[in-house]
């Protein structure tokens, strides 16, 4: 209820941001193994604060601005981009469609550098991630390319911390296509001491230069990989199953053939009561096809997180700019 008259209302004190931030060292997130084992677990400790006390982070960006650079259609990535740098006290300038067709694209990289403060690439190819990054002396961040996701993974394992405390020893289960979602999962869920598992239909597996990435890294942390063909022994026992749209951007053309091999790979109401558990939780970076490679049986349950990801992309992503650009 409002005051009564002459009582005086004490103004809220706003705590300030931590004064030193961690940094990551490469400057760029290009992929995944840019960020080292200690960077990582520093920017899921900051994801933490930053949710929690988002105020306390308002004006720590004030004056510094994104370039985004599109050439895939995004609701999630570019949202949360946008809306991140907005509110740590910065702007963001979008640009979608090819990048260097009109210019080269060191022309490009080199004339974002001398106006912006950061670089946020959503490309068909991880070759022009590594390009704008060789090119521009200003962090580069790839917000998704034909092999890595690498920020949608960091929402995923941050996702998975906020479920379940202690990653060490969960076993997450990817259901579908080896694709750069799966990569990038593979990776960060490892090299935390998670089990992964993945199951895809039989030339679908992930890329070998992964594979063998992953392999080192579960070596290192003690944790166990799986890569099978069989969607019942990748998901049995595990915390949180994860699938993902069977025909990526880009691979339109291959729609009605990946249908008819991923169809035994659908993540439904059968599989989850055979192999899932209890407290279980099922995950999709969105969007999803529906009737698919999911059904609505399993994504509406109470035990889908996926908008959870969803928002957790916004804060991990403040985290990120927070360490690269602060």
């Amino acid at each position: 209820m409002p005051p009564s008259a002459g009582t005086s209302l004490k103004p809220v004190k706003k705590m300030p941001a931590p004064k030193t931030l961690p940094k990551i060292g490469a400057s760029n997130l290009t992929r995944d193994l840019d960020l080292s084992q200690d960077e990582l677990l520093a920017l899921l400790d900051l994801t933490q604060q930053v949710k929690a006390h988002p105020a306390r982070f308002s004006k720590a960006l004030a004056g510094r601005y994104l370039s985004l650079l599109f050439e895939k259609p995004s609701l999630r990535t570019r949202f949360t981009f946008e809306l991140a740098i907005k509110q740590l006290g910065g702007d963001a300038v979008l640009s979608v469609g090819p990048i260097g067709d009109r210019e080269p694209l060191r022309d490009v990289a080199r004339n974002l550098d001398r106006w912006t403060n950061c670089i946020v690439a959503r490309t068909f190819s991880q070759t022009t991630i590594d390009d704008l990054a060789h090119w521009a002396s200003i962090p580069v961040i790839n917000a998704l390319s034909d092999r890595y996701h690498p920020c949608q993974a960091l929402a995923d394992v941050f996702t998975l911390q906020e479920k379940f405390g202690d990653l060490r020893g969960l076993k997450l289960a990817f259901i579908g296509d080896g694709n750069n979602v799966a990569n990038s999962l593979m990776l960060s869920a490892l090299r935390l001491g998670m089990n992964f598992a993945i199951a895809t239909p039989a030339g679908y597996e992930p890329d070998p230069e992964i594979v063998t990435q992953a392999k080192a890294l579960a070596a290192i942390a003690g944790a166990e990989l799986l890569i099978t063909n069989d969607p019942a022994q990748a998901t049995r026992g595990a915390h949180a199953v994860y699938t993902d749209v069977w025909a990526s951007m880009g691979q339109e053309h291959e729609k009605e053939q990946r249908r008819a091999h991923f169809a035994p790979f659908q993540v439904n109401g059968a599989l989850w009561q055979q192999h899932a558990g209890p407290e279980t939780i099922f995950l999709h970076c969105l969007p999803a096809k529906r009737g698919e490679e999911v059904t609505d049986e399993v994504i509406e349950s109470q035990q889908s997180a996926v908008f959870d990801q969803a928002e957790n992309r916004l804060h991990v992503q403040k985290a990120l700019l927070l360490m690269l650009i602060s």
